[in-house]
């Protein structure tokens, strides 16, 4: 006897056989997905609209991967998987390649509004490249979708793509779970539907009110850290960091520090300490509690459940959603970010602090630590936020994180961190421009969330009624 709640789909062969690289699994059929294909059963695949390419367009993996390892200065940036998505690049996180392999690497280079999709890790969602994204490079791991006519707008394309019919297909099609991908077949399978350029026209203008919005956020979030660095008298470009690199340390110096590795006794290093202890300080340790999560393990990843939250889920604005959940049968009583806890990555990319606004119903990795304000202390906590994402904590974290292909940091060395203590008043100020910048890049998530339900509402009524939304809406 079946179960009630059984799920059952009857395909025909022939529907199976339209995929060339033949899928007979049972999720690939799944009841959400036949209803996908029904609402997008007019819809054009993008390979009659676009143009694809990505860093190996330009020749054989060993062609590209010598052009790339190559020894002259890292300019140009190279846009990477965890880079893309929601509409507009992360730029916070770029890694560079120089300008002669950028130059020889033709076919991957951006173009204005080129939009990238990532293929491989962190898939999902598009992102659209605005002017002063021009001229970067893209890696193996991201395609580059360049619209070949005017019957579809390049900022409606993207935002279908971060709608859930864009989202779906691309979790439909993809394959692995703990790393999945696409192929450049399934890539050109996508479907997107053809409304009228006028809908177009009006999802452009949302987008670009939300660019508008994340810019001024940026310029207000970079404000407040250049006064910050201002306010110590820091600057990267300062001569002592580029002078003598040679350091002479003597056995007891290196007993003490447990470092036998040249990269910890940069020069550079010593000047940033000292730069710090030239005014008010204290030790991370000091000043907050911190709390470590669970690593789980691949598996007991789920496909639903309490969602699970590692470092390449966050950034110093946010918590992005997650692609892997926890069953709470297990993990229900494990530590969950509360309102003013600030997530601090240890693992991977060392150094990344965001402060939650609110209690997240979220697992994080053991990557991240949780530190909360001990009772006895006075700090802004967005102030705090902001020196720890600054270069003042970043350069502690290249020094005790280097020597080593995948970085980590210790909680030891966590904890003696050294945090610049500025005057109350300078804190506030400085605080609230991260809230005021936090604030406005709301507004810009708020323009970019509408434009994906109009686009929604486009398909699944149709465009007077998207329209009627839009309008009830901004």
């Amino acid at each position: 006897m079946l179960e009630s709640n059984l799920e059952v789909s009857i395909i025909n062969l022939s529907e199976i056989k339209k995929n060339s690289e033949i899928r007979i699994d049972s999720n690939f059929f799944a009841e959400e997905y036949l209803q996908l294909d029904s609402k997008l059963e007019q819809a054009i695949t993008i390979d009659k609209i676009v143009a694809l390419s990505d860093v190996t367009s330009n020749g054989s993996f060993k062609t590209v991967s010598n052009i790339l390892n190559d020894s002259y200065p890292k300019e140009v940036p190279y846009i990477r998987s965890g880079n893309v998505g929601n509409t507009f690049l992360n730029t916070n996180e770029l890694t560079k390649i120089s300008k002669v392999a950028h130059n020889r690497l033709v076919a991957s280079q951006t173009k204005l509004y080129d939009v990238m999709m990532a293929r491989k890790g962190k898939i999902g969602g598009a992102s659209i490249i605005t002017e002063n994204e021009v001229g970067f490079n893209c890696n193996e791991n991201v395609v580059k979708l360049t619209l070949l006519n005017d019957e579809f707008n390049p900022f409606y394309f993207t935002t279908f793509f971060n709608s859930k019919y864009g989202l779906k297909q691309v979790e439909r099609f993809s394959t692995g779970n703990v790393q999945p991908w696409l192929s450049m077949f399934q890539i050109r399978r996508l479907k997107i539907p053809k409304l009228s350029k006028d809908f177009q026209s009006k999802i452009e203008e949302i987008i670009r009110n939300a660019f508008r919005y994340k810019t001024l956020s940026d310029e207000k979030y970079n404000s407040a850290e250049e006064e910050f660095l201002g306010k110590l008298h820091f600057s990267v470009d300062d001569e002592s960091f580029f002078g003598e690199q040679r350091s002479v340390k003597n056995l007891k110096e290196v007993q003490a520090s447990n470092r036998f590795d040249a990269e910890y006794y940069q020069p550079k290093f010593e000047f940033l300490i000292q730069k710090i202890k030239e005014k008010s300080f204290d030790y991370l340790s000091n000043l907050v509690n911190i709390d470590k999560s669970i690593e789980p393990g691949s598996e007991f990843y789920e496909e639903k459940g309490i969602p699970f939250v590692r470092v390449s889920d966050i950034n110093k604005f946010g918590i992005e959603d997650s692609k892997v959940y926890l069953s709470p049968e297990y993990f229900d009583s494990v530590i969950s970010p509360k309102k003013d806890t600030i997530l601090f990555s240890k693992d991977g990319t060392c150094g990344i602090a965001y402060k939650c606004e609110e209690d997240r119903n979220v697992i994080t990795s053991s990557a991240l630590l949780h530190l909360t304000k001990k009772d006895d202390i006075k700090i802004d906590l967005d102030y705090l936020s902001l020196v720890l994402n600054s270069q003042i904590v970043q350069m502690q974290a290249e020094r005790d994180a280097g020597g080593s292909i995948i970085k980590h940091w210790s909680v030891p060395q966590i904890e003696l961190v050294l945090i610049p203590i500025l005057d109350e008043s300078i804190q506030k100020n400085l605080g609230e421009q991260v809230r005021e910048s936090f604030y406005l890049r709301k507004i810009s998530m708020q323009l970019l969330k509408i434009a994906q339900s109009t686009v929604e509402i486009a398909i699944e009524e149709d465009e007077l009624a998207a329209l009627n939304f839009l309008e009830n809406s901004v």
